[in-house]
């Protein structure tokens, strides 16, 4: 008895270590995707799920690893932030700001969102922030687009209603549901789509999407060894979609598991993530 006692002490300690660790620390990830749409070809760093977090003062080792990178664009797929009565804007407006020579298309998550539907609770938080990105150059993307210079390649944001982040639920989301949220879009576009919640991929796919770039989910929390990701932010065990790329007919799906975290710091044999994506010209 004595001995299984101090088995499952040590198992408890290495799990404190490698957490500890893994809420610390980020990898970068590389993805190629090839579309023969395409008419000029580029390198994207998608940051997701930051929520405030600091990889060393003022996020240094975060924006070497982006400056090492050296990525023609950046997407930011939502919740830079965490929602908050003292939401800490500053920071990530000060870490933006140290990229402020990148191009940086901006999608709204949940936690921005939420600052947005209760300004009795939150007041002016989301309208200073997004003053504030935009004075920067900041393409903020609310159910907007815009074209990379000279060429086809469009890159939505979509803002999708609070509703779809119920948790326990999941709510039917259409093509035409989308389509009256950002308009339509010509299908000759090649259509980069940033869309925070991966679990209504295949009515992003059914509305044109050549590339969706999601986040949301964190990797599940904890990673399980053959398993994947334990727990989607909805308490949903071992959800479809917890990081990665993914297809559904022609069009494909990059699945951060995020940055930072929020209300409870816990991230197992799951490291925060950045992404390179190398976009191709299919041959």
């Amino acid at each position: 008895m004595n001995y299984l006692i101090g088995v499952l002490l040590f198992l408890i300690f290495a799990a404190i270590v490698v957490v500890c660790i893994d809420v610390n620390r980020f990898v970068v990830r590389n993805y190629t995707v090839y579309s023969d749409k395409i008419d000029r070809e580029l390198d994207i760093v998608l940051l997701t799920d930051l929520h405030d977090k600091k990889y060393g003062t003022d996020n240094y080792k975060l924006i070497d690893a982006i400056r090492k990178l050296n990525p023609d664009i950046i997407c930011a797929a939502g919740d830079m932030i965490t929602a908050g009565r003292n939401s800490d804007t500053d920071s990530a407006l000060r870490f933006f700001s140290y990229l402020s020579d990148y191009k940086i298309y901006y999608g709204i998550g949940n936690h921005e969102h939420k600052l947005k539907l209760y300004p009795d609770i939150y007041g002016l938080t989301y309208a200073d922030y997004i003053l504030a990105l935009k004075e920067m150059g900041i393409y903020v993307l609310e159910n907007e687009h815009a074209y990379i210079d000279d060429t086809n390649i469009r890159i939505q944001g979509l803002m999708i209603g609070r509703e779809y982040y119920e948790k326990f639920k999941k709510h039917e989301m259409t093509a035409e549901y989308i389509h009256g949220l950002t308009g339509e879009w010509s299908r000759d576009d090649y259509c980069i789509m940033l869309a925070h919640d991966p679990e209504y991929f295949e009515a992003y796919a059914a509305s044109g999407a050549d590339l969706t770039l999601s986040g949301h989910v964190h990797g599940g929390l904890v990673r399980l060894p053959g398993l994947g990701g334990l727990i989607s932010p909805k308490l949903k065990l071992f959800p479809k979609y917890d990081g990665g790329i993914y297809e559904c007919s022609r069009s494909q799906m990059i699945l951060s598991r995020g940055l930072g975290y929020h209300t409870i710091p816990l991230r197992f044999l799951n490291p925060g993530e950045l992404i390179q994506i190398s976009l191709r010209k299919q041959k």
